[in-house]
């Protein structure tokens, strides 16, 4: 039960390339993601003033 050499592929079916170009596709999203979110370096900051110590005022 071949299947019939003469019918035309779909365009929808998944072949190699098609599958690297939705990998490379879903990184270039992360990246524009994670970009417009600040990147690693507001991360860190985030992260270091979250752990850091709160310093209070006096009360008068």
């Amino acid at each position: 039960m071949s299947e019939d050499p003469q019918k035309p592929e779909s365009p929808f079916r998944l072949n190699r390339s098609r599958i690297l170009l939705l990998v490379l596709g879903a990184l270039l999203l992360v990246y524009i993601i994670s970009a417009m979110l600040g990147g690693v370096g507001n991360f860190q900051r985030l992260k270091e003033a979250a752990t850091s110590p709160t310093i209070t005022a006096p009360n008068p």
